[in-house]
């Protein structure tokens, strides 16, 4: 993008799942990029996005990020939210800011971990990683020197070859979810960063969608609880790993998942969440 508008690419699409005259919440696919970059100037969800709602977003230009308030993982499909005015995109990243945007993901993972729901704090920091002399890649590992993250978590269900959780992002570090549901023993199955090796094949790409966001609209006060089904292209894998699809029903009552506070300095507009 390099500072400029992003160019428009109708042949990326996305499925809304809330929309007014101010905001949007879409479902990113997997194996899409949510804004561009280097590698992938004209192929990320915002080139499609600007397709459809270009008017709106070039208004909002590259100060307030086009619109987008958060990203997600290359592999993580799911629920994204997109200002569409300048009001609605300064009132959701004082959300953000203060931590009341509430981020839910499924996650199918190679086993449960110890303890059926907890709340894990290890920090998080990110590195350059050089693939070649052409090419780089961000990652991120676990250090006491890092940025405080937390990730709240319940098991869901848990057959013999693996589990299916719940997450709660409370911050916004890279890579976040995948980084500490392994430190707890349960990597993400199709993860190629993260967890044993024998993890990484487990999937057709990681298992991990982003199937609930929860805020206060920043213009009506409304509540606005914005929900993305289990992705088709991951049923197969539940099948086999012997896990029923998982439902939407009312929000759990444990702490783990209703954690609150003020957000850690430093946290960005952009910041990976998956």
């Amino acid at each position: 993008m390099s500072g400029g508008v992003p160019s428009v690419n109708s042949r990326i699409t996305s499925r809304t799942l809330y929309a007014d005259e101010h905001l949007m919440v879409v479902e990113k696919p997997s194996r899409i990029v949510t804004l561009p970059g280097k590698g992938h100037e004209s192929d990320t969800l915002l080139n499609g996005l600007m397709a459809t709602h270009g008017h709106a977003l070039r208004q909002l230009g590259a100060d307030r990020s086009f619109g987008l308030l958060h990203r997600l993982d290359k592999g993580t499909s799911g629920a994204l939210i997109v200002a569409l005015t300048r009001d609605a995109y300064d009132g959701l990243r004082a959300q953000f800011e203060k931590r009341l945007i509430e981020k839910y993901y499924w996650a199918v993972c190679h086993k449960a971990p110890a303890s059926g729901k907890g709340v894990i704090t290890k920090p998080i920091a990110e590195r350059e990683v050089r693939l070649s002399a052409y090419s780089t890649r961000k990652e991120a590992r676990l250090v006491s020197t890092g940025n405080q993250a937390v990730t709240a978590y319940r098991v869901l269900q848990d057959s013999s070859i693996a589990a299916l959780l719940e997450a709660r992002a409370v911050t916004g570090r890279l890579h976040q979810v995948r980084l500490h549901l392994d430190y707890i023993g349960s990597a993400i199955l199709g993860d190629s960063l993260y967890g044993p090796k024998t993890v990484r094949r487990a999937s057709p790409r990681l298992a991990l969608h982003a199937h609930r966001v929860v805020f206060e609209h920043p213009i009506t006060g409304d509540k606005v609880d914005a929900r993305s089904s289990w992705p088709k292209d991951l049923k197969a894998l539940l099948v086999r790993m012997k896990l029923d699809t998982p439902r939407h029903g009312p929000p759990p009552k444990a702490s783990a998942l209703e954690d609150r506070g003020h957000e850690i300095a430093g946290d960005t507009v952009g910041e990976e969440q998956a």
